[in-house]
């Protein structure tokens, strides 16, 4: 648990560098639409860092919650936008990784899914 928080730090960092190179770098090489993709990989990654961020500090969840949503949001980060990313910036296409992006957003799905689950589990013991 102590590196989780260097962790969530560093794809804080990647996601406003990988946006400002989408912004400025990648403005002139690829298509609006793959823009777009691009910038929503930047932008979910965003909205699971500052998930991580919160669930982390928040001292109402027990070290095993905690490692467990990690996991899962870490996991779809990497899935989701990782893959994204990939196919906008390598010779890599969607056909060849079809599978890793929607794989990536159900790990999302299962993180927010288990966060309900925590907090409604953390409400039930305290009542």
């Amino acid at each position: 648990m102590k590196y989780n928080l260097a962790i969530i730090s560093f794809l804080g960092f990647l996601a406003v560098l990988l946006g400002a190179f989408g912004a400025h770098a990648l403005k002139e090489t690829l298509t609006p639409a793959q823009l777009n993709s691009f910038e929503t990989a930047v932008r979910y990654q965003f909205y699971h860092v500052f998930v991580l961020l919160i669930l982390n500090l928040y001292s109402g969840f027990s070290i095993p919650q905690k490692k467990w949503l990690s996991l899962l949001f870490y996991v779809g980060i990497v899935l989701f936008s990782g893959s994204i990313y990939t196919i906008q910036l390598t010779a890599v296409t969607a056909k060849q990784i079809w599978f890793v992006t929607p794989l990536g957003g159900v790990f999302l799905i299962a993180g927010w899914l288990l966060l309900s689950c925590c907090f409604l589990q953390n409400n039930a013991k305290t009542k």
